[in-house]
């Protein structure tokens, strides 16, 4: 903690889910925490924990360079969380050109001003959608980048602009290669897991749009947290290289279907079996996905620390609760 007492941290996608979580850990270890919002988002923990009163608040636009040029320029920043992003694939794939707009355009923004200003660490959140489908699972670091949808090619370009000024520039930057994030304050409930809870706790049947088959991993939010703050302190004290991706995952895939009873179960409604509406792939999205996190392992010493019926349990509590 003591790393991050009076450290200056910019957080970009504040109030989104993990965003909302980062800006929980960066305040209770009495950081000055910065952030950038679009636009309110009712149903987050930065809103319901009214986080907002405790941070230094600005609105606007990642396509703003001007905006994002005083936000570095007014504040000495010392690390930068850039997670900020258009990151519903239904949205990426009816209108992409926004889509690329904020996750591309709002990139080189950021990644410019680190490197007019200056920081000590920035970690740039990519995704596992990064890597595109291939064959050989699971992912590792070192897997080409070959996307072929709307919203995983931005978050290739993401990646690749953030790696290309880490190299080229000497800039103190790493990218994040996240499997699926679940947990508390989650409002997007396109995702399998808040939709699924929420079902079950209106007393509805579960509803799985693929044919239930599609596998992934599936990680905490607060085993995710650690990741950054762990990817961060190593780029604080130097012990990476710049530019360096790093994935995250628990490394135990499951399929939608598995997943979806693991939830029934936990709720104890076993009545609510899942509606499947699939019969084979959806476009636009990958069968199977999953990740190593090996080197994460062996270079930073994270693990993830929820199995998935803790995290699950968790999740679904918070949930009953606040809907």
């Amino acid at each position: 903690m003591s790393v991050w007492k009076n450290k200056v941290i910019f957080l970009t996608g504040a109030n989104g889910f993990l965003g909302s979580h980062l800006v929980k850990r960066a305040l209770s270890y009495k950081a000055k925490v910065i952030v950038l919002i679009k636009e309110e988002i009712r149903f987050s923990l930065f809103k319901i924990e009214a986080l907002n009163n405790k941070c230094k608040v600005y609105k606007g636009d990642l396509s703003n360079s001007k905006l994002i040029n005083t936000i570095f320029k007014n504040n000495k920043i010392d690390v930068c969380f850039h997670m900020a992003a258009q990151t519903i694939v239904g949205i990426a794939n009816n209108s992409p050109a926004g889509t690329l707009k904020t996750n591309i355009q709002g990139t080189w923004n950021m990644l410019e001003a680190v490197r007019a200003f200056g920081v000590k660490a920035m970690v740039v959140a990519s995704s596992d959608k990064a890597y595109g489908e291939h064959k050989k699972l699971p992912y590792k670091e070192d897997a080409p980048l070959i996307a072929l949808h709307p919203y995983d090619a931005s978050k290739s370009c993401t990646d690749i602009l953030s790696r290309t000024y880490a190299h080229t520039y000497g800039l103190p930057i790493a990218v994040t290669r996240c499997a699926n994030i679940y947990g508390p304050g989650d409002s997007n409930f396109s995702r399998i897991v808040p939709d699924t809870c929420r079902a079950i706790i209106r007393g509805k049947h579960p509803v799985i749009r693929s044919d239930g088959t599609p596998l992934r991993d599936y990680v905490f939010v607060e085993d995710i947290v650690n990741a950054y703050f762990a990817l961060a302190k190593s780029l604080l004290h130097k012990k990476i290289g710049f530019g360096e991706a790093f994935n995250f995952g628990v490394d135990r895939p499951i399929s939608v279907i598995k997943l979806v009873k693991k939830i029934i179960g936990i709720s104890g409604n076993k009545s609510l079996a899942p509606e499947i509406l699939g019969k084979g792939k959806i476009k636009g999205e990958i069968d199977k996905q999953y990740l190593c996190s090996a080197k994460a392992k062996k270079i930073l010493g994270w693990k993830a620390g929820y199995p998935l019926q803790k995290g699950l349990e968790i999740t679904y509590k918070w949930y009953k609760e606040h809907l």
